[in-house]
């Protein structure tokens, strides 16, 4: 088992930064893998970015390169997601996620057995 917690959500105006983090426990060592997803209201939760727990490889969905930055600290056991250049369409609720297992895909949802609370995230224009 793996246990997820993320903080660090809230309201910022467009332009602006905000970091999110993900502290893990239970079996961490077992991760393969973990990753950040958002759902905005009405929508469904869509795949934002993920990072391998040995290697660090990093992989984005396109809308947020350049501006989203995926790290991990393997020391505490904490993923963080540096977000910057905001904007309103990235308002929503942010989840992070963990999987033990390797697979093909890391960014479909249904290959994370872990999940946290969620934490809001909120771009006013």
């Amino acid at each position: 088992q793996v246990q997820l917690v993320e903080s660090g959500g809230g309201l910022v105006q467009a332009g602006g930064s905000l970091r999110l983090s993900c502290a893990a426990s239970g079996r961490t060592s077992s991760m393969h893998a973990m990753a950040w997803f958002r759902q905005a209201p009405g929508k469904e939760r869509e795949f934002v970015a993920r990072i391998t727990w040995s290697s660090g490889n990093t992989y984005y969905t396109d809308s947020v390169k350049g501006r989203f930055t995926i790290s991990r600290d393997n020391a505490k056991n904490t993923m963080l997601l540096q977000m910057n250049s905001l904007k309103p369409e990235d308002t929503a609720v942010y989840y992070c996620a963990a999987t033990l297992q390797r697979r093909l895909s890391t960014t479909l949802r249904g290959n994370y057995e872990y999940w946290g609370q969620g934490t809001q995230v909120t771009v006013s224009s």
